[in-house]
């Protein structure tokens, strides 16, 4: 939590960076804002400063409706954060109170509801019910001015337990009832696709993430096109397939088909994953030049560290791909997807995306035939997908991060460099430095022969630390450079 006197001045100034970091609430108008927003700046003397906006509802205050506190980026803060406060956050955002309820969220996380109350409240003043509210309402405003749902079915979609309180809450929160904000231009009843706009903190090189997952996309489960990211993803009440493209000014649309709407929080927690929309740019690309790397980070503007939208192919795609070419993985890959993928509904299908990856059992279970594969990697694999399967490795938003990295070095075949990746892109660990491979080593060794790269030369390790608690980006901004000058990417390490 940042000071009152630098929330103070980043609310005098209207600064869009720390929209989503903390939130300004006005006393003598009992409404809560983000810090950009376009009002008269208030009083010192008249605002408090809340760093959720479930903290600033429990006390009280009602949204703001010129400046949208709810459409927000989310804080950085609890991707960078491990503790329980922050994996409380994360969980509780992918649906799991509104799936189990508090006491299934504190047993997921090893407290008591008591315990886990008593640690959130202290952290971000509001306990688990609270923030999940929060999550439910902001979710059934998507809902009221996205579809033509009806009222009752958008309160039980939201993970509301009745119209009465999804009523209720949207009245404290909003301070009007949700159909006011139901506007003419709501799709007609039927239509197949949920929009939803996802604000972010630019600048965002969306070019570059595209061509990323571009260059890593199974057949049936992913398309990438001009401009546009579509992919499937398994979620509790059934799958989805969602669509990313740029929207206007400095928000993502994400085009979503759901089994059942009751996913729509989980999906868009798992788009802003995907797309690293949480993060901070402005915090990483200082802390990157002032480590030494001003020129190479100003090359590279908006880099980001993609995450994944489902753990459990993120981390076979991992072990499956060690040792060999981008394309032969995505060949092994597609063969598996396609041998044993499930089949999406018509109604699901968009463009070329017709499957979901398969789940971790029966990954587990494909027979060793099936595999065009070393037996030690076969054995490997199916290791890591009966673990996945069993939970004795954790890849989920609310896992400890320590514990799951001592499970997969536990598990025979996994070693540093693909526990890195998992750490990287299925956990949203932001601080993974992946000195050992050899993408991010010929990227290295091409700038230490750069008289112009303004980098003292052999000094990475030094550098690498002073790149705390941002070292992914440092990882993935040492790949662009790497495939900025090298027009093949064949390397098993660039995966």
């Amino acid at each position: 939590m940042f000071t009152a006197d630098q929330c103070y001045q980043a609310v005098s100034s209207r600064d869009r960076r720390f929209d989503g970091m903390f939130f300004t609430a006005v006393r003598t108008t009992g409404i809560f804002c983000r810090p950009s927003c376009p009002a008269r700046t208030p009083l010192r003397k008249n605002v408090d400063f809340f760093p959720t906006a479930a903290a600033a509802a429990e006390a009280g205050y009602r949204a703001c409706r010129k400046c949208r506190p709810d459409a927000s980026p989310n804080s950085p803060e609890w991707d960078v954060r491990a503790d329980v406060t922050a994996r409380a956050i994360r969980l509780i955002r992918d649906g799991v109170v509104d799936r189990s309820g508090v006491p299934g969220l504190a047993s997921e996380l090893g407290y008591s509801t008591r315990q886990l109350g008593r640690v959130m409240q202290a952290e971000v003043g509001a306990g688990p019910l609270a923030i999940a509210r929060t999550e439910r309402v902001r979710t059934a405003r998507i809902l009221v001015e996205s579809t033509a749902l009806s009222m009752s079915e958008i309160a039980f979609a939201a993970g509301f337990s009745s119209v009465r309180q999804f009523n209720d809450t949207f009245r404290a929160v909003y301070s009007t009832a949700p159909r006011n904000l139901r506007s003419g231009g709501a799709p007609p009843a039927g239509a197949d696709d949920l929009t939803v706009r996802l604000a972010y903190r630019p600048p965002l090189d969306l070019d570059r993430l595209f061509r990323y997952f571009g260059a890593r996309a199974i057949t049936g489960v992913e398309e990438v096109g001009s401009g546009h990211y579509t992919r499937s993803l398994p979620l509790a009440h059934g799958p989805a397939v969602m669509t990313l493209t740029q929207g206007d000014g400095d928000f993502i649309d994400c085009r979503l088909r759901l089994a059942d709407t009751r996913d729509l929080g989980s999906a868009v927690a798992r788009a802003r994953r995907i797309l690293d929309l949480d993060a901070d740019p402005a915090a990483v690309h200082s802390t990157l030049a002032e480590a030494g790397l001003a020129d190479l980070v100003a090359g590279h503007p908006g880099l980001r560290s993609p995450g994944t939208a489902d753990p459990v192919e993120l981390a076979i795609r991992t072990v499956l791909g060690q040792q060999i070419s981008i394309g032969a993985a995505r060949t092994h890959l597609n063969r598996l997807v396609d041998g044993f993928g499930e089949n999406l509904p018509t109604e699901l299908r968009v463009g070329a995306v017709d499957r979901v990856f398969p789940t971790a059992a029966v990954v587990a279970a494909v027979p060793d035939e099936s595999w065009a594969l070393p037996g030690r990697r076969i054995a490997t694999i199916r290791s890591l997908a009966s673990a996945l399967d069993d939970g004795s490795v954790d890849l989920g938003p609310g896992s400890d991060r320590e514990a799951s990295s001592a499970a997969l070095l536990g598990l025979p075949g996994i070693g540093p460099w693909s526990l890195g990746y998992i750490r990287m892109r299925a956990l949203g660990d932001p601080d993974v430095w992946m000195s050992t491979d050899l993408g991010v080593k010929k990227a290295m060794a091409d700038l230490d022969s750069d008289s112009t790269g303004g980098k003292p030369a052999g000094q990475w390790e030094a550098i690498a630390t002073r790149c705390r608690p941002w070292r992914s980006y440092l990882t993935h901004l040492l790949w662009a450079h790497h495939a900025s000058t090298e027009t093949a990417h064949t390397k098993p390490e660039d995966h």
